[in-house]
């Protein structure tokens, strides 16, 4: 083998192991070795599995060496962000208030991932329970961008993008409830998918608002993701809101290639607030796709506006989700009262107080803001005047979404509306912070499948994303135009000067 294994795809690893090139404890040694080297400067686990991992490679080497089914992900090596439960690992989602927590089971995406024949290497850091866009809301530690260590890597699944980015783990699972996989996809310069809603079953997912949150993987490569969608998407009974579809064959939809799709270009999304580098970066990849068979056409998403006034943006979109999402998070975050999991004050002196001193030295202060506007909306008085009317425009996105889709087969628009910026810029000033995802949020209110994929980098050498967003179900069409686009450019293909 001429490759190592940290220049290697998740699709070629495994091809290799399969082919008794390298070995699965090979693998496991080489990937512990990048996460030692690297992970003191990038911040990006939890937890490594070290001993779990080794164990496991010591299994799958057994299983080839006997001629045994190989699953999908023989021998690939994955980090897993630290809101899905990992039985006997702690699962702590970037909080104080479970950091203590060790889960019996494992969350669906995680049990699929063994059944494949997948290594588990880790827990990667994010945003106190997903509510954040650049990872420095974790209670334990922020995580720094490998292209920049002085910038964020995006969020919420900031451990996972930077990981995969740093060379660390081919692969990994972020989740997405608002654009958390495809904004830390586009700032460190991986691909990332947020799958259609109930693809992937929501079972051992930390909630933080149900209606929105969605599993996917995060990888180098469209055609990586491809693979480990076709290994966690299978239905699964225990989440009421999986849909009942067969998983599609996404490997083969990309070795078919790219169908010449009709591809919208939203007018709302090309704005005079969007950075004029990532303009012209999102213009190349129309090129680019339209000499692969692609054709353009403009639709309207007109509940997705954003505005520009005085230099800074707005949106339906961003409105609607930050009540919706809330005030769903207000709902599930109740459990967190020290009494069933979770951190338990020692000074109190009242069962209320006990529930009181519990969350303020447990949660974050983000956590608690959102806690705080949720419980507001959903209170006697107001919930007709923000979360009904909320509810009522994101009825009205999705139809946006579904009279676009009627004229065409996805979308291109920006990912983000600017480069990475530096730890501590926008700390802060919360409502800043919230626009990082004014490109991603309307993809989750509808429910459709969005990718995020390199497409360039600025002067000063910093990643951007240019995002797919297509109809429900229509995954392999979205990653199969996305992996034409990769096979005619090399942006993919960089590697941070950190590493």
């Amino acid at each position: 083998m001429s490759d190592t294994v940290q220049d290697m795809t998740a699709r070629q690893i495994r091809a290799a192991f399969a082919d008794g090139q390298v070995s699965a404890r090979e693998v496991v040694n080489e990937v512990f070795d990048a996460i030692e080297e690297r992970e003191e400067d990038i911040d990006a686990f939890l937890a490594r599995m070290r001993e779990e991992a080794r164990e496991r490679a010591a299994e799958l080497d057994r299983k080839r060496e006997d001629g045994e089914e190989l699953g999908l992900l023989a021998g690939v090596p994955v980090a897993v962000k630290d809101n899905m439960c990992t039985r006997g690992v702690a699962t702590t989602c970037g909080s104080k208030i479970l950091e203590d927590y060790v889960p019996p089971y494992d969350a669906h995406g995680v049990q699929r991932l063994r059944e494949e024949d997948a290594i588990i290497v880790g827990k990667t850091n994010m945003d106190e329970f997903a509510m954040g866009s650049s990872t420095e809301n974790s209670g334990f530690k922020i995580t720094r961008n490998p292209w920049d260590l002085e910038r964020i890597p995006g969020g919420s699944s900031g451990g996972s993008a930077a990981a995969v980015a740093a060379r660390m783990v081919p692969a990994a699972l972020g989740s997405d409830t608002g654009g958390s996989i495809r904004q830390p996809a586009a700032l460190c310069s991986v691909s990332g998918l947020k799958p259609t809603y109930g693809r992937v079953s929501r079972y051992g997912l930390v909630a933080f608002a149900s209606s929105l949150d969605q599993i996917g993987p995060m990888a180098r490569t469209a055609e990586d993701n491809a693979l480990l969608l076709q290994a966690i998407g299978s239905p699964d009974k225990r989440d009421t809101t999986c849909g009942d579809q067969p998983v599609d064959d996404y490997l083969a939809a990309l070795d078919d290639g790219m169908d010449s799709p009709t591809i919208g270009i939203p007018e709302q999304y090309f704005i005079q607030g969007l950075d004029p580098e990532i303009e012209t970066a999102l213009e190349e990849v129309r090129g680019v796709l339209e000499d692969c068979g692609a054709t353009f056409k403009q639709v309207s998403l007109p509940h997705s506006r954003i505005d520009v006034e005085d230099g800074e943006l707005s949106s339906f979109a961003v409105a609607c989700y930050y009540i919706l999402c809330t005030a769903e998070a207000s709902s599930n975050l109740a459990r967190y009262d020290g009494v069933r999991y979770g951190h338990r004050s020692d000074s109190h002196e009242s069962m209320v107080d006990m529930y009181s001193q519990s969350r303020e030295e447990g949660l974050g202060d983000e956590v608690k803001r959102r806690i705080m506007l949720g419980t507001y909306a959903l209170s006697k008085g107001y919930y007709d005047a923000y979360y009904l009317k909320a509810a009522k425009v994101r009825r009205l996105i999705r139809q946006d979404f579904e009279s676009a889709f009627e004229e065409v087969d996805m979308m291109l628009a920006p990912t983000t509306p600017g480069p990475a910026f530096k730890v501590g810029e926008k700390s802060d000033d919360p409502l800043e912070m919230y626009l990082s995802d004014i490109f991603t949020i309307a993809c989750n209110l509808a429910g459709n499948c969005g990718l995020s994929f390199p497409c360039g980098f600025t002067d000063e050498g910093l990643p951007i994303g240019a995002q797919l967003m297509g109809p429900r179900w229509s995954e392999g069409r979205v990653l199969s135009t996305a992996h034409a686009y990769q096979q005619a450019t090399d942006h993919h293909r960089r590697t941070p000067d950190t590493i």
